[in-house]
């Protein structure tokens, strides 16, 4: 699960407590307020390789994003900076020159050790991929403190032999913090039934994402608990393949990776799953992507490739 409300991000880390008692959120007995403990640990974990499911679509694409992750994020003592993640990268069959967008998890510390979160397509088509690459990282301080944090990754890729080619990697680059949040912005970062990933509690804080999504996922999670992999940073700016802007790139639109923790790429059509796609639709999604398409291709509902692995919502302007 990501780290939000628990500890601070590489991206966009900000304090999200201190609130005074004419806060109106804080009058509302309904929302409890985030926890305010501290993003440092007392040691680093295992690392832990993720490995895709039995499910995945072009499961070797997924496989080489992250491993491209998992290489330069992780490391121990004496391996850390760019000249020896280069080398990691090289030594691993990537053109070691990725490095230079690899920066938000390249920070300077001791040792690392990064878990991968979630592994979902923000595209697939037959010869090249998006995969967005959601990961925790500890890193070892040089003063011994364990600083945690998370961030996600676009790896881009092409089909290549003997495996797939990583031709470029975007970071996820939220925007700054502001004050003022809304209601609905508060609620969602307060809340305990929606996991969001950094990047994703990042867009909130900086006040990119439509009330009318965090609304909706407030709602949804009344239900069930609602695992989030991407809102708007992270995610490509165009739909993948296309010259046309994503909603997510507007702030209107959310991709659920698991519900109730139980991943979406292994509920296939679960009637869970179906019902959870049919909810969205009633607190007013009209784009409602995922496994199966529940009208053929009418109107709301759709399913491709792309969308095996998530739920995509899509709201109107």
């Amino acid at each position: 699960m990501g780290l939000v409300g628990a500890v601070g991000g590489i991206v966009g880390c900000t304090s999200t407590g201190g609130r005074g008692s004419t806060d109106p959120l804080r009058l509302d007995p309904s929302v409890s307020p985030p926890p305010s403990t501290s993003p440092w640990g007392v040691a680093l974990p295992k690392p832990q390789p993720w490995a895709p499911s039995a499910n995945d679509v072009a499961a070797d694409a997924k496989a080489r994003a992250v491993r491209l992750v998992e290489t330069a994020a992780t490391w121990e003592s004496g391996n850390g900076g760019f000249q020896n993640a280069r080398r990691r990268l090289n030594e691993s069959g990537f053109d070691g020159d990725l490095v230079d967008d690899l920066g938000s998890v390249l920070v300077d510390g001791v040792e690392s050790v990064a878990r991968v979160v979630v592994a979902q397509y923000g595209g697939l088509l037959a010869d090249s991929a998006s995969v967005l690459v959601v990961v925790d990282q500890w890193v070892l301080r040089r003063d011994g403190r364990i600083r945690a944090g998370g961030t996600t990754l676009d790896i881009r890729l092409v089909v290549d032999e003997p495996e797939w080619a990583v031709t470029v990697v975007r970071p996820a680059r939220p925007g700054r913090a502001v004050g003022g949040l809304s209601r609905a912005a508060r609620r969602l970062l307060a809340s305990t039934r929606v996991t969001l990933p950094e990047a994703a509690a990042s867009d909130i804080r900086a006040g990119e994402i439509n009330d009318v999504v965090l609304n909706a996922l407030h709602s949804l999670s009344e239900r069930r608990h609602l695992d989030v992999s991407v809102l708007r940073s992270g995610h490509p700016v165009r739909v993948f393949g296309t010259d046309r802007v994503s909603n997510h790139t507007e702030g209107r639109a959310v991709d659920v990776w698991a519900l109730e923790g139980r991943p979406i790429v292994d509920m296939r059509v679960a009637p869970e799953l179906t019902e959870f796609m049919k909810e969205a639709s009633e607190v007013g999604a009209y784009q409602v992507g995922g496994p199966t398409d529940l009208d053929g291709g009418d109107t709301v509902y759709f399913s491709d490739d792309t969308h095996q692995d998530h739920i995509h919502l899509g709201f109107p302007t």
